[in-house]
């Protein structure tokens, strides 16, 4: 299915447990971050920013920053150092330089209601936003426990790694409704033939 705008949430999935891991998977089925539009719902949707933050100053080398960070990520989670210790490296060094600045600043106003909502304190930019995302990267690759509860999917052909919080530590898929469902039905179709043989 093309994804024209992001506005139903299968279409985004922010279920990974980490905002770094749910950009990681904006790639699969194929390629999400190919637009302004669509990283801007994944920016909303995500909680890097509160739903009503005007993101309109996002222009088209956004994107390709995300998808940049997106691949530094991707080769620090996937290829720990001894697998190409050179690439890692780099990719260390590009986290680590894209979590310098300081993240979007929220603050507390009072909202129409008088309750208290968050703000960001100005418009936020992109380095801004690529900080945070390779800050809770930075977060997640050094904390051993956090690290330990890494797991890649086990459903055919998903590339997606996410975060197992589960009891007993035994979280399969990346989502049940997903790929584990997927699983189930194969497997019913797999007795069912058998049956009929």
């Amino acid at each position: 299915m093309a994804l024209a705008t992001a506005t139903t949430p299968y279409e985004l999935r922010f279920d990974a447990g980490r905002i770094c891991l749910d950009l990681l998977s904006t790639t699969h089925p194929e390629e999400r971050l190919d637009s302004v539009d669509v990283l801007r719902a994944w920016i909303t949707g995500s909680g890097l920013v509160p739903a009503d933050t005007a993101l309109a100053h996002a222009d088209a080398t956004w994107p390709a920053a995300f998808r940049e960070l997106r691949g530094q990520i991707d080769r620090l989670v996937r290829g720990w150092p001894g697998s190409g210790a050179r690439a890692y490296d780099f990719a260390l060094a590009r986290i680590n330089d894209l979590a310098r600045p300081a993240p979007p600043a929220p603050r507390a106003v009072r909202g129409s209601d008088g309750e208290l909502v968050r703000q960001l304190d100005g418009p936020p930019g992109c380095p801004a936003l690529l900080a945070a995302v390779a800050r809770d990267a930075v977060d997640l690759l050094t904390d051993p426990v956090a690290r330990a509860a890494l797991r890649q999917c086990e459903g055919d052909n998903c590339p997606i790694v996410y975060l197992d919080t589960s009891r007993g530590r035994r979280r399969r898929w990346c989502s049940s409704e997903v790929c584990g469902n997927r699983e189930r039905v194969a497997r019913h179709r797999r007795r069912a033939a058998l049956t009929r043989a």
